[in-house]
């Protein structure tokens, strides 16, 4: 009976590797194909246009500043592989003004063609108490982290959806899948790009556009660095639970993924794991990946339990440590 049912298992896991191809996405072929990054001027962002364009795409790169725009543009133009290529770069605020930022995607598309990817790179961490950090930021947050990737999407839907073809990446983070001690406006504007790329998926599934949402590590970028200058005590130590990642490495994996058309992009043992636990109602891209998630469910929430117990430890500690401190300071 046992032989039964392990042969009967394995041949239902062999079906599911022959029936996966059929329903996964055909990959988006990047020779000449035209993609667009938001904050693209530095970190991940950067890395993916750079990744893109050692694959032969042409790279429209939107940021703010225009001087690390064109600092970017040089060091991107360095991996060409092929002389037809052109890096566009276009300096505006995504999390504004919808109709400036339509405007730029078509001007964009007036040069370079129909957007064939779209990154939304461009955001920022801020990090805090819930009580020290002042009203405005949660607001600002939710502009640039959010808005900064509605507006971009918005603007080049449309034609994709008339092209039956497109990638739309949102970069969201592992702060987007769990709520930290001190990320109480930064996760809450990660997790809104989850809802939006879940109920967007399902609107251009049938269209052959794919969305895919990238959750980084902690990534060794100029953003990283500013947000650890004001990092409370406990983010710092439950942050330094895991190492941080290069942004290279963390680009390759996000193009890799949009690339196949995967909705979901993570790193490493500790975003496999965060994936697999969050993963919820979100769209798998074969029956394989649904497979994962569910075996592997229990193991994971397990060690999550751990992972957890572990974290509020930090907390309790480094809060009597600061009660012991003050105390000592008023008895003095």
């Amino acid at each position: 009976m046992l032989l039964l049912a392990a042969a009967f298992l394995v041949a239902f896991v062999l079906l599911l590797y022959m029936v996966s191809p059929l329903i996964s996405p055909k990959p988006l072929a990047l020779p000449g194909a035209h993609v667009v990054v938001t904050g693209g001027s530095s970190g991940i962002g950067k890395c993916i246009a750079i990744e893109c364009y050692k694959q032969g795409a042409f790279i429209t790169l939107v940021a703010r500043n225009e001087d690390k725009l064109l600092q970017a543009k040089k060091e991107i133009e360095m991996h060409s592989i092929n002389d037809k290529q052109v890096v566009l770069c276009i300096s505006v605020d995504v999390s504004q003004d919808y109709n400036q930022v339509e405007n730029v995607i078509k001007q964009a598309q007036e040069k370079l063609g129909p957007v064939d990817m779209l990154v939304n790179c461009a955001g920022m961490a801020v990090s805090g108490k819930f009580e020290d950090l002042e009203v405005s930021t949660f607001e600002r947050l939710m502009s640039i982290n959010y808005l900064g990737s509605v507006y971009p999407s918005r603007a080049v839907i449309t034609t994709m959806k008339e092209r039956r073809v497109g990638r739309i990446v949102f970069v969201s983070s592992q702060a987007g899948q769990l709520g930290l001690f001190g990320f109480t406006a930064y996760s809450a504007s990660k997790f809104a790009i989850r809802g939006l790329a879940e109920a967007l998926q399902m609107e251009v599934k049938p269209y052959n556009v794919y969305i895919t949402v990238a959750y980084p590590p902690d990534t060794d970028t100029p953003g990283f660095a500013e947000e650890n200058r004001t990092k409370p005590l406990e983010t710092r130590l439950i942050s330094e639970t895991t190492s941080v990642c290069k942004p290279e490495q963390v680009a390759k994996q996000i193009v890799k993924d949009a690339i196949q058309g995967n909705f979901n992009s993570s790193l490493g043992s500790d975003g496999y794991m965060l994936s697999a636990l969050t993963c919820g109602m979100a769209p798998v891209t074969s029956i394989t990946e649904g497979l994962q998630q569910v075996v592997t469910m229990g193991l994971f929430r397990t060690i999550a339990l751990f992972y957890l117990g572990s974290f509020d430890s930090i907390v309790r500690r480094c809060m009597m440590q600061r009660e012991k401190s003050e105390n000592a300071d008023k008895t003095a």
